[in-house]
């Protein structure tokens, strides 16, 4: 067997500039590159390593451990999970930081692979700079926070670790249905430690997707229980874009006559003229998707974990007699609430789905009902994102203008606030991937990073980025970044002044305005931030308008622009649409002093009896 000395790092580096991706046909890195913040605990060994590869894989440098996380997640679900990045950081806070990102990856199921440093494996210096140490367990350390968000993790002790650990890594990393955060902890002692590796560790392997087929005994069942449906409904998922079965899904719901609803993970399944899209549903669903949702007496999931805002805290489906079929590549997900399973990828399942249906198709009296709901709805949604002359806009109206300024081919990244919800029911998405929000673990300070993530992916898609003023606080930095690589981002930072959709849910709930907005917060001075001041102290073009009217034109100066542009606008802390949507289980107290929140616990009472529970 030929060998190779090299060190583990620099064995590590080689084998993920190896690794390749067929792109339906062409061969492309599947590591796009790795992003790094060197510190003690890995700038000698991993640093050296990436410096020998930097020809063939490609190491970015951030602002911020969690921020750069962010970004390689965003690069792979805007990748549809065929390609990914890896981060590396120093031990200590640095390793710290990207725990955060990496449960945005699991919960999101999204390939990443996470490189810490950690303590000397053969523990002679301890405690060194930033260790943590456990009193009653050696074998502690920081790294062990990344366990209960990764789905797998190692620490590698030995040099000769690290090639059982890859190959683990890559199967999960790949896996539809395992997918998610990788963490290998990479001893800084063992990283500088060489090893004999048989040079066959460095071939070079090229990935393709796997696409599970459907058992025939479940597929048979789904067929019958379908073909029994008299109000079908159709919730597509993430795990549509992800299996490349947009097409696959309009062709199954167009030839068997059904409304589809989409999650926040899977807008943009459909186009939204699409004419079985009725849009968003849940929690911040449309009139036009929870209307059918609620009656619907069997529900086909596709590609989704039916998390609670889809299923409105599952009181969102009404029918007392409704069956859930469950088509997803994760068995964990398909079984969810007695569902009927079809474990599959979803382009095969929908595609032997629809062989096994035949000429089938929903009662023409429900598919009209569901053209006139879409209908109604469009002409109901307008008011709120008609431009307005009003000094403090609503999230709404401000996403009408970047709508009305938008191309087909643009994307639209957000996250975490009130502009997911709204953004959810009113973005019209033109193609696949056009949307692209995190809110499976709604995280704020997502955005930015996220969007640099997005353009990486695809730099031919004009990318923009809107985010509240309390998500921009929390993290920004990467607007920093964006510009040193030249990935030109359009931001509409808007300014309500505090964490207005929480002042909503709190007074929604009973309680008073307190500790959400900036003058409900205890303060001495009240903050004067200028927003546009410190995006252009970053080196983007910054720009703040007065009202809807200066944003549109705000918005084409941007596109014109050859570097990141921030555009900020102050909004109203109050408004949002009150069509569609839905109830969700916040848990009101029980008691109070207060009677707006005793009123709010009677009506949450009523609520919690539509909940399905146990099934």
């Amino acid at each position: 067997m030929s060998t190779i000395r090299l060190t583990m790092a620099q064995a590590l580096a080689r084998f993920l500039a190896a690794q390749k991706a067929d792109i339906d046909g062409e061969i492309l890195p599947l590591f796009a590159g790795v992003w790094a913040i060197f510190g003690h605990g890995n700038v000698a060994g991993l640093g050296e390593a990436l410096y020998g590869v930097r020809d063939r894989l490609p190491t970015y440098r951030a602002h911020n451990e969690q921020g750069m996380a962010h970004a390689a997640i965003a690069f792979a679900k805007a990748s549809r999970r065929r390609r990914m990045m890896a981060c590396t950081t120093s031990i200590g806070p640095g390793a710290t930081n990207m725990v955060t990102a990496a449960a945005v990856a699991h919960v999101n199921r999204l390939p990443v692979l996470l490189l810490p440093g950690d303590v000397f494996a053969n523990r002679r210096p301890d405690p060194v700079l930033q260790q943590i140490e456990d009193f009653s367990d050696g074998t502690v350390s920081a790294n062990d926070c990344f366990r209960p968000v990764s789905r797998y993790f190692d620490r590698i002790a030995r040099p000769e670790q690290i090639v059982p650990a890859l190959q683990r890594a890559m199967a999960v990393l790949t896996d539809p249905a395992e997918c998610g955060p990788v963490t290998l902890a990479l001893c800084q002692d063992t990283q500088a430690e060489a090893y004999d590796y048989p040079e066959s560790f460095f071939a070079e392997k090229v990935w393709t997707p796997r696409r599970l087929r459907p058992d025939r005994t479940e597929l048979a069942e789904a067929a019958r229980i379908l073909k029994g449906a008299k109000k079908p409904f159709v919730v597509a998922g993430g795990g549509v874009l992800y299996s490349g079965a947009e097409k696959t899904l309009s062709d199954f719901a167009a030839r068997h006559g059904l409304p589809v609803g989409e999650t926040q993970a899977g807008k943009s399944s459909l186009a939204h003229d699409d004419a079985a899209n009725l849009g968003a549903i849940g929690v911040t669903g449309t009139g036009a998707a929870n209307a059918l949702a609620e009656d619907a007496d069997v529900i086909l999931a596709v590609g989704t974990r039916l998390q609670d805002f889809t299923t409105g805290s599952w009181a969102l489906f009404k029918n007392p007699g409704r069956r859930i079929v469950a088509l997803n590549v994760q068995p964990f997900d398909a079984t969810k609430h007695g569902a009927a399973s079809l474990v599959a990828d979803a382009r095969t399942g929908l595609e032997e789905l629809g062989e096994a249906l035949g000429t089938w198709k929903a009662p023409e009296a429900w598919t009209a009902k569901a053209r006139d709901g879409k209908a109604r709805w469009f002409e109901e949604a307008a008011r709120f994102t008609d431009p307005t002359n009003a000094a403090l806009p609503s999230d709404a109206q401000v996403i009408g203008a970047v709508q009305r300024n938008a191309r087909p081919t643009d994307v639209v990244v957000c996250a975490a606030g009130g502009l997911p919800g709204e953004l959810h029911k009113h973005w019209k998405a033109a193609q696949a991937g056009g949307y692209h929000m995190e809110y499976g673990y709604s995280c704020m300070g997502y955005e930015i990073a996220g969007g640099l993530g997005v353009k990486m992916a695809d730099p031919g898609r004009d990318v923009t980025v809107m985010v509240g003023d309390g998500s921009y606080l929390m993290m920004n930095s990467e607007l920093a970044t964006s510009v040193m690589l030249g990935l030109k981002l359009t931001v509409v930072l808007l300014d309500n002044r505090g964490y207005g959709c929480i002042n909503r849910l709190q007074r929604a709930t009973g309680g008073e305005s307190f500790n959400n907005l900036l003058r409900h917060a205890r303060h001495v001075t009240l903050p004067d931030i200028d927003f546009a001041a410190h995006a252009a102290s970053l080196g983007a073009k910054a720009i703040k308008v007065k009202g809807i009217g200066e944003l549109e034109s705000a918005l084409k100066e941007a596109r014109k622009a050859e570097r990141t542009t921030v555009i900020v606008i102050d909004t109203d802390p109050l408004a949002s649409t009150d069509a569609g949507g839905h109830w969700w289980d916040v848990a009101v107290p029980e008691v109070s002093a207060r009677p707006q929140v005793n009123e709010a616990r009677r009506a949450y009472e009523k609520a919690l009896a539509a909940q399905r529970v146990g099934d």
